[in-house]
């Protein structure tokens, strides 16, 4: 997100970039210029701002205006609305693109799991994921994004930022396949949602620091069909249904829920479930310490690798050394 609120005499604001604000558009938020060190209203709550308000901007060196703290949220949901536009606008710094699409994607990602779904996955949240999803897979693609991103990625483990990341690795797996946009999405929304399970898992059981009961276990090796019928509402491909029903799964048969192996295994869940695996080996969790990329990556191919499928190790590995990861 932009920079850090910044006290005043009369409340917080936090500065933004112009190119932010997108011409003919709304948003909930008053737009504020510092002039002498006072902060002056710019643009009114709900007024477009138009081609010729940019446009001074540019022609005074305008490089920040402000928004007031208290509407953090609605310019943040302005950003969602339009994130498609911010994250392909080349003439915005990489860093900056990356910090919005981890804000508004964590910040989505963190609603859906901790506030209380009803009994699936309901079309407004879905479309909202949906969007997030379109807009943001192109931005991953770009040079320099996902060494961008990995400055921000999140090494303490919670399930919403951990389905972020997985979303983010996965897209990077596929995209080196050269598989079609349509594909990369749907394969997006199944990595994404991969964990949408665990929202009707007991939070002691899934912070649990010790071992978990059969009882325990059952439950928690359940959340992938439980994932798959949170989305039963909602219209997803096979190829996402098959990332979030199969992502425990492993290519010498030792997953679960069913014990696919080898090419039975869809190619979207291979990369996800080593999107997974990869991005939870790295984490700090109540019950294990966060491995490095090299250690990580090194168990990967070492005692699990019968897990996984090589070609998209490899890829990953790619992926990561080309994002100076590793």
């Amino acid at each position: 997100m932009p920079g850090e609120p910044r006290e005043v005499t009369d409340g917080y604001y936090f500065p933004v970039s112009p190119l932010l604000l997108f011409p003919r558009t709304r948003g909930k938020f008053g737009v504020y210029v510092k002039l002498n060190e006072q902060y002056r209203l710019y643009a009114h709550p709900d007024e477009p701002f138009s081609d010729d308000q940019r446009r001074k901007l540019y022609e005074n060196g305008v490089t920040e205006v402000y928004v007031l703290g208290r509407q953090r949220r609605q310019f943040q949901n302005y950003l969602e609305t339009h994130l498609g536009g911010v994250l392909d606008n080349d003439n915005l710094p990489m860093s900056e693109r990356s910090e919005i699409f981890h804000s508004v994607s964590t910040s989505i990602m963190r609603e859906a799991f901790e506030t209380k779904l009803p009994v699936t996955l309901d079309k407004e949240r879905f479309e909202r994921i949906f969007q997030l999803v379109t807009a943001s897979t192109r931005f991953l693609h770009k040079g320099g994004s996902l060494k961008s991103l990995a400055k921000l990625i999140s090494h303490d483990y919670k399930t919403y930022s951990h389905c972020v990341q997985v979303f983010v690795f996965t897209s990077a797996i596929l995209y080196s396949y050269g598989r079609e946009d349509d594909f990369l999405v749907q394969a997006g929304m199944g990595a994404i949602l991969h964990d949408i399970g665990k929202t009707l898992i007991p939070k002691e059981i899934l912070n649990k620091p010790g071992s978990l009961s059969i009882r325990e276990r059952e439950m928690l090796e359940a959340h992938p069909v439980r994932g798959v019928a949170l989305c039963a509402q909602v219209p997803l491909s096979q190829d996402a249904l098959n990332v979030i029903l199969f992502h425990h799964e492993a290519m010498d048969g030792s997953g679960y829920p069913t014990g696919l192996s080898g090419e039975a295994i869809p190619l979207a869940v291979r990369a996800a479930s080593l999107a997974n695996a990869y991005d939870r080996l790295t984490s700090e969790k109540p019950f294990a310490k966060a491995l490095t990329p090299f250690e990580a990556l090194s168990a990967m191919r070492g005692e699990m690798a019968g897990q996984f499928d090589q070609e998209a190790l490899k890829r990953l590995v790619m992926v990561l050394s080309g994002a100076e990861v590793i």
